[in-house]
């Protein structure tokens, strides 16, 4: 039973069917009177731990350490710990286990344990394990690339701790491990140089604290960092300096992450043997210590070895292996890189096909994973800033109401009786009205916000500099020139008016014409765009919203015209409507919207209309500013056949 309890407890289904567990569950079961020894000792040594109560890491981990990477002894201390209500016991063994299972890339196990022992430091009301548990949320979440969460949690737990002005070992230790998370922020998000002055000052922290093991880490982040900067003789002195601090403490990760890098280095610096040498016994170390993000990472250095040395076969074999653990646990920065490498393979091997596939695919995977990273950390700032203003303004609304309430409840004759509840009906009211306001404040700011995003999104910039870098690339300076310059008014010219409600149609006009200008580069300008305006219309006197002409251009582009052979056309034509409004039209001869939706589900990569749902709410808003209507209005267009001619939108917009 012992033996059963301990396969799928600690082994889980992911590791069934692997030899070499099978071998430890057996030498376990050999070995079965001398562990029933060792879990008596354990007992003994809980049930002291739970009489004295120790409060500090340090203490608790003495007394436990051998047995703290033991799943089934920490359970177990957990268990013990809840029952008798001794909370940083509890803490200990949760943030234990956390770390465990975060080694075999099982990271949401990790997070809920975390998370856990987080709220049994908050019962015991003990600040070091609050502080500690997260810290380890952090290096989980940026472990699986949640970057703004990591931040966080590392800038709570920071905060936390300097709160106290004679910090114990344990916190200046806890300390130490949220400036390393900071700096290790900051090396995802390539600020090399603040990194290493994070990692530099938890060094001379950990220094001054004799922590082998953390100056073992911080100097190992300083060589990614340099290598990163293309100092890889810098680069390999970090290393080795970290090499010979884990050897000092025999720690197996730290010795195996090391090799790995030095390795890395070496087949930068094309010493590809003495990088083979060193991969080779580094990936059996890591299997044996299950961790999936160090063993893909091995793999893919193998086969770029393989591949550098022309062994296609070993090269294919191991970078195949890098990806699928990658892909199986869930590793984006692997998964990107093994394309690329298998991308670099196939090519070599002449198979051009492959080589292209696994290149959009790793960067497709790239951008994506970038794109989504950078968007939810800014967006999350802009958030919270945002919402700690509304609140900071409702906070000093209700004190001064308060505070005027106070005053009034001096006075005790019915006059003044009368005179508060009139002010009392009146503050309510005016809470009420300015919730309304702060509400339709912060849905217009998040309108404004996810138009911008549209209009400015990085796959756009992205493509726009790269087509101007194919005109640089061929020296056509001329056009170069002329479509940087047309770019850099593009961007100004959109900056300048999502600060504005509203425009002239000239300037909306003008703005439009220079997007389709850059958009065509895309298509080798060979989209007709034209502009016509009816004679009684001035555009230089009509306000229309900001930016709410591009999303449908750009719709017309990617879902009419993109898969389209032959001549394509875009025309804009703006006419007199009814009383005070304006049609504003928009027609492409493009493969017509029932076409369109079969070819967007044969895509890989869908892309999704968001600028017109985000145009049609602020038009509405727009509207009803004005106490008035708008209409968007789509024409499928047909020939006498029935063929599909193209789209038409027809806006129908009041004037101003």
């Amino acid at each position: 039973m012992f033996f059963q309890n301990f396969f799928f407890t600690n082994l889980g289904p992911i590791s069934m069917g692997k030899w070499k567990y099978v071998f430890f569950c057996f030498f376990l079961c050999s070995q079965l009177g001398i562990a029933q020894n060792i879990t008596d000792s354990f007992k003994a040594t809980i049930d002291s731990l739970i009489k004295v109560r120790p409060r500090t890491y340090a203490e608790i981990d003495a007394a436990v350490r051998p047995s703290r990477k033991d799943t089934t002894l920490m359970r177990y201390f957990a268990k013990e710990a809840v029952a008798q209500n001794y909370y940083s016991g509890q803490a200990y063994a949760l943030n234990q286990l956390g770390r465990r299972y975060r080694g075999f890339s099982r990271f949401s196990q990790a997070i809920r344990l975390h998370q856990e022992a987080l709220e049994a430091a908050n019962k015991g009301d003990n600040l070091e394990f609050k502080v500690y548990s997260l810290n380890m949320l952090s290096v989980v979440h940026r472990r699986r690339d949640a970057i703004k969460s990591a931040l966080d949690y590392n800038q709570e737990a920071l905060a936390l701790a300097e709160t106290v002005k004679n910090p114990s070992e344990g916190l200046k230790r806890s300390i130490n491990v949220s400036l390393n998370g900071i700096g290790n922020i900051y090396q995802t998000l390539e600020q090399y140089d603040l990194a290493i002055e994070q990692f530099r000052r938890s060094l001379e922290l950990e220094a001054e604290l004799g922590n082998t093991l953390g100056l073992a880490i911080n100097h190992q982040n300083i060589g990614e960092c340099q290598e990163m900067q293309g100092k890889l003789e810098d680069a390999l002195n970090s290393y080795r300096t970290s090499l010979a601090y884990n050897e000092e403490i025999n720690s197996d990760m730290g010795k195996v992450i090391c090799k790995n890098s030095i390795a890395h280095v070496y087949i930068l610096q094309r010493k590809l043997d003495d990088a083979l040498d060193i991969l080779e016994p580094a990936l059996h170390a890591s299997q044996e210590l299950g961790d999936k993000y160090l063993t893909s990472g091995i793999y893919l250095n193998l086969g770029r070895a393989y591949m550098l040395k022309e062994n296609p076969a070993k090269a294919k074999e191991n970078l195949e292996k890098g990806l699928a653990i990658a892909e199986e646990y869930n590793l984006p920065t692997n998964i990107s890189l093994a394309n690329s490498y298998l991308s670099s393979l196939a090519e070599k091997q002449g198979d051009h096909k492959e080589a292209l596939a696994r290149y959009k695919l790793a960067q497709e995977f790239e951008e994506k994973t970038v794109n989504e990273r950078n968007l939810r950390y800014v967006g999350d700032m802009i958030s919270r800033y945002n919402i700690e203003k509304k609140n900071n303004e409702i906070a000093i609304i209700n004190k001064d109401y308060e505070i005027v309430k106070l005053k009034l409840r001096k006075n005790q004759t019915r006059l003044l009786i009368g005179g508060l509840a009139l002010i009392f009906l009146t503050g309510v009211f005016y809470i009420l009205y300015r919730q309304y306001q702060l509400k339709n404040d912060k849905k217009l700011l998040t309108l404004e916000q996810a138009m911008l995003r549209s209009q400015m999104n990085p796959h756009f910039l992205f493509n726009s500099l790269n087509s101007i870098k194919l005109y640089i690339i061929n020296n056509d300076k001329k056009n170069a020139v002329h479509y940087l310059n047309k770019f850099s008014k593009l961007v100004r010219k959109i900056l300048e008016a999502s600060s504005l409600k509203e425009i002239s149609l000239a300037e909306e006009l003008e703005t439009v014409e220079l997007y389709m200008n850059i958009e065509n580069i895309r298509f080798s300008n060979e989209i007709n765009f034209k502009i016509s305006i009816d004679d009684d219309i001035d555009i230089h006197t009509i306000k229309i919203p900001s930016l709410i002409l591009q999303p449908f251009l750009e719709n017309a582009i990617w879902h009419g015209l993109s898969s389209k052979e032959g001549e394509k056309n875009i025309d804009l034509h703006i006419s007199k409507g009814n009383k005070n409004f304006i049609d504003i039209s928009i027609t492409d001869n493009g493969v017509g919207r029932d076409a369109a939706e079969i070819i967007k589900e044969s895509k890989v990569l869908k892309r999704k209309s968001v600028g017109l749902e985000i145009t049609k709410e602020r038009l509405a808003n727009f509207a009803r500013d004005y106490q008035n209507t708008f209409d968007v209005t789509i024409i499928d267009l047909f020939d006498e056949d029935k063929n599909a001619t193209g789209t038409r939108v027809v806006l129908h917009l009041p004037t101003i």
